[in-house]
């Protein structure tokens, strides 16, 4: 009788070990999907704030005759406010493409500008310096363009040791622009970060970055 309970026992431990590591990974793979939903709406949400505002700016740059849009109407919404003050949009200033650090510049219209009073940009430094300790969404948009005839190869541009971003460059002879985005979410000291621009040894003639279409994005998430 006892050698018959005994082998129920192991029995019965047997069959509950699959079920019990089957919980196990039906959890981990729960964690991972809310991980991943997680992060990717974080990431759309960012592209969406920027993409908002960078229509906002550009539609303040550009006012018609009949109807002047005011850069300041931005401002008049709590929540525009906030992106006012937290949010930094620059675009660059140099087209070549080569060794060095990318020069950005804000977009301004009357008294206002793309880059937020929670942010400082130093032109001589080619810096741009978050004046608040948090966590920050911060992306980078690339949009290069052949003139003619172009050599295949990649484009680096690096903000700080934040955000690497490279762009794989074709053979072009129909000038047909490249573009893309990169992002990242990252913790940020007050410091100062630079975007180091490295092409390849042999160069990236007749390669040029699109200046209206590039652009350095970062905003205060915590």
């Amino acid at each position: 009788m006892e050698q018959q309970s005994n082998q129920v026992d192991v029995e019965s431990l047997r069959s509950s070990a699959p079920r019990r590591g089957s919980c196990v990974d039906v959890l981990l793979g729960a964690s991972i999907l809310i991980l991943f939903v997680a992060v990717t709406g974080l990431a759309v949400g960012g592209m969406l704030v920027t993409k908002e505002l960078r229509a906002e700016l550009r539609s303040a740059s550009q006012p018609t005759p009949a109807s002047p849009v005011q850069l300041s109407a931005i401002s008049d919404s709590p929540s525009s406010a906030y992106k006012m003050h937290n949010f930094a949009y620059l675009k660059p200033t140099k087209s070549a493409l080569e060794n060095c650090t990318m020069p950005w510049t804000s977009v301004s219209y009357d008294e206002r500008t793309s880059l937020g009073s929670n942010f400082e940009y130093n032109s001589l430094k080619h810096s741009l310096k978050p004046k608040k300790k948090g966590v920050y969404f911060i992306y980078i948009q690339v949009t290069v363009s052949c003139t003619h005839h172009c050599k295949a190869g990649v484009l680096k541009l690096e903000l700080h040791n934040k955000l690497t971003c490279n762009v794989e460059l074709t053979a072009d002879i129909e000038k047909t622009p490249v573009s893309k985005k990169c992002w990242t979410v990252s913790h940020l000291e007050s410091q100062d970060l630079t975007t180091q621009v490295t092409v390849p040894e042999e160069g990236l003639k007749n390669w040029r970055l699109e200046l209206n279409s590039s652009g350095l994005g970062m905003f205060l998430i915590e």
